[in-house]
Formats: C-alpha cells, structure tokens, sequence
C-alpha cells in the first residue's frame, strides 16, 4: 500500500529541492543561503549538488516545475517571494499534479496498479470521487478518535451507553453516509476503548443527531455524545458554545429539528433524560478533530 503523499515526500520535494538548490546556487547563493532559504540543512545541500539524491526525471522534466522553480528562484534571490510564499506555489502545484490524470497521479497509479482497476469512471484522484471523500472523513475520524484515547479523565465523561465520534460526507443523508465507531467507545477500567476502526453506517444514534442538525439547517459535520451534567454545559457556553436542550422521550429527529430550528447556531445539544433514557450532551462541529479537541478542553 502506498499513498500519494508519500510520492510527494519520496519523489516530488527532493526533485524540487534539488533543482531549487541547483538554481540558487547557480544565482550566486552560498551552501548556508541555500540551506537558510530551503530550510533544509548544509548537509542536504551538499547532497543535492554532489547528486546524491535521487531526481525523478518525469516530475524535472515537467515545464510547469521547471517554470515554476525558476519564478521561485528569481524572486527568492531577489527578496520578492518569501519563503512561505514560496511554499504555497509549490502546495498549489502539488494539488494540480495530484488531481486525476495529472502527473502525481499517474505515479501513483503506476505504483498501486489497482487504483485504475474500479471501473473507467473511478479516479481515486478526482477531488469529487466518493472514495476520495469517504476516505478523508475517514482519516479525520481516526485523528480525532486517536486525540480523545490519549486524552486523560476522557473516560469520566463517557456515559453508560457509551460515546460515539462521528462524521459524515458533506452531502450525507442517511446513517450510511456518516462513519462512526462499530460498538461505541466504552471506559474499560478506566482507560478510553476504540473496539474497531471507524466505518461508514454503524452509528445510527449519534448519527441521526448529526443528520437531523443539518436537515434543519445546521452546518456540523461531526458529533461525539458525553455525559450530561449541567455543569459541562455551563462550561461549553463559558467557551463560546450555543446550547439548546431536547427531548429525546420522542422523535429523536424531530427534537433535534427543533432545537437547532430555535437556536440555528447551537453547537451543543442536550437532554436531561426521562425514564430508561439516560441523560446525554452532544456536541458538534465542523469535523472530528475539532469536536476531540472540544471535549479535551473538558478535562
């Protein structure tokens, strides 16, 4: 299995980094001006102009990396083009190169000869593919999961039924378009269990929430359940959080539709709970790491 990104760190920047050394070197920069300007160190200067790093010919060869890195060297010696800016160029140019068909692209197929296996309508790197999309929900979803198991006294606000993190595609519409945790995150003797890796369609509680935020007009894409107590919800509003209560003793749906109907920018639902339904606060936001980072902020 190889990724994208790694053609970028293996082949794309040290290819880049050369010619860029090369041509301010050629402009008269010193070994140490280079390394200062690239932010890479002597050493790695020295390995570029001696050849001792690998250049792929296909991505040097390029006239939009060519070109590139000769605006990039012209205003670099010139003072015209920072460092950082420079960097933004080259993100710009990375991002056209991996879209489908382009040269990032190419590599990668050519490395992972499966990815043109799905059929002639599949890209992998088309920005709008469906496997592109689910797996960058994905992705965040384990980030933010990984962010809430080393998070400590995180198991203190894990109610009975247990938490879920979720998220969904951007134009989600039932519990099959948003990827939660398969059994739900429980305290196992007071240390934060992930039983499985997230997957799309095994959260319908945390997810009807989610899903019902933003039939009604709510821009959240992420959700996790804790613990309620009125204190947390204090604390969420104290830290710029709008809250709207519920009631979950009916359609979980139509309550959520209503509460963010009264209170469109509520980035905290709860409900105090009634018989056999345990109280619980949900908080939302625009992805899982940021709810993570929302609830670390709790503890």
């Amino acid at each position: 299995m190889q990724f994208v990104e790694e053609i970028v760190v293996d082949e794309f920047l040290p290819t880049v980094r050369s010619l860029l050394a090369g041509d301010l070197r050629d402009r008269g920069f010193t070994q140490s001006e280079v390394a200062e300007v690239l932010g890479i160190s002597q050493s790695a200067v020295s390995k570029y102009a001696h050849g001792d790093v690998t250049v792929n010919e296909r991505i040097a060869a390029d006239e939009r990396v060519q070109d590139l890195v000769d605006e990039l060297g012209t205003g670099l010696a010139a003072g015209e083009i920072s460092p950082v800016q420079a960097l933004i160029e080259l993100e710009i140019l990375i991002r056209e190169f991996e879209s489908g068909g382009d040269l990032l692209a190419q590599l990668h197929e050519e490395a992972v000869p499966e990815l043109a296996d799905h059929g002639s309508s599949f890209r992998v790197h088309d920005p709008e593919s469906d496997l592109r999309t689910s797996e960058r929900v994905l992705s965040s979803l384990r980030r933010g999961l990984g962010m809430l198991e080393t998070t400590s006294g995180f198991t203190g606000l894990i109610p009975a039924v247990g938490s879920n993190l979720v998220a969904c595609i951007p134009d989600a519409e039932d519990v099959d378009d948003v990827a939660g945790v398969p059994g739900r995150i429980f305290d196992v003797k007071g240390r934060t269990t992930v039983p499985a890796d997230p997957e799309f369609g095994v959260s319908e509680h945390v997810a009807r929430v989610v899903l019902a935020t933003r039939r009604h007009g709510g821009a959240a894409t992420a959700a996790i359940n804790i613990t309620y107590e009125p204190e947390l919800v204090d604390e969420l509003i104290e830290r710029g959080h709008v809250a709207a209560e519920f009631d979950e003793s009916g359609d979980v749906a139509s309550s959520v539709g209503a509460a963010i109907e009264d209170e469109p920018d509520a980035t905290v639902l709860y409900q105090t709970g009634g018989m056999g339904i345990e109280p619980l606060i949900y908080v939302l936001g625009p992805d899982a790491e940021s709810v993570a980072e929302t609830i670390r902020s709790l503890v």
